[in-house]
């Protein structure tokens, strides 16, 4: 499991909703400390009986809410490392925490990107990305909207700034560079409910690849993304 927002109970509920069960996770991985991706990271541990993958830097901020016990895996952002049958690349990421990374997952043939809470986007980015078969990106925010939003003066330059977040236009611009005939699926993530819509989302990645909109999935606030098997099934 990547990131782990809700407390053990609503982490529950939600594989029960998709009829998975959280007893079949084997391992919790963070991107960094913010609460919105680690907030019920121990609770789920310690429930669901699973080590949980970080860097140090993430650690140094999250390690008083562990157990003395808890199965904490230092991981390398530049080092890749295998869970199982899987290999997860990890990458740090320009954003304000203190040593955050994001991930690409294979399993020797199929490859996963995912990326979240990234400011601006680095050749290190580009290259990592390339080459997926599949992809969750970042379009936390439309330029205008946040503009003209409710948001504070320092809090719309903190999300709009290097360290922030990807803006919709952003993150088109760097689908642009990474799509190939290899990459099959695509879903938008990471949308503010206050600065951003699907639908702006959607129109701004399905321009960067040339499709309908309708071809790109889009992570809803409260449903996620359904459960896809990225080496089978493509939207």
């Amino acid at each position: 499991m990547l990131d782990s927002g809700f407390s053990a109970r609503e982490t529950a509920l939600r594989f029960e909703r998709h009829d998975r069960s959280p007893d079949k996770l084997s391992a919790i991985l963070i991107t960094h400390e913010h609460g919105d991706h680690c907030r019920g990271v121990a609770s789920c541990a310690r429930r669901f009986g699973v080590p949980v993958w970080m860097t140090a830097g993430t650690f140094s901020a999250l390690k008083g809410q562990f157990d003395a016990d808890a199965d904490i895996r230092l991981i390398n952002p530049h080092e890749r490392f295998a869970i199982g049958d899987i290999e997860v690349h990890p990458f740090p990421v320009p954003h304000d925490a203190r040593e955050p990374c994001q991930f690409v997952f294979t399993d020797g043939d199929t490859r996963f990107g995912f990326l979240t809470d990234i400011g601006s986007i680095t050749s290190h980015v580009v290259e990592m990305l390339s080459e997926c078969d599949a992809l969750v990106l970042e379009c936390n925010h439309d330029a205008r909207m946040l503009r003209d939003g409710p948001y504070t003066p320092s809090l719309k330059a903190r999300i709009a700034g290097e360290h922030g977040h990807l803006e919709n236009g952003v993150a088109a611009r760097l689908l642009s560079q990474i799509a190939s005939p290899r990459l099959r699926y695509v879903a938008a993530a990471h949308l503010s409910e206050t600065n951003n819509t699907p639908a702006l989302a959607r129109a701004a990645l399905a321009k960067a690849m040339d499709c309908e909109p309708e071809w790109i999935d889009v992570a809803e606030q409260d449903e996620g993304l359904a459960f896809y098997n990225v080496s089978q099934v493509w939207v």
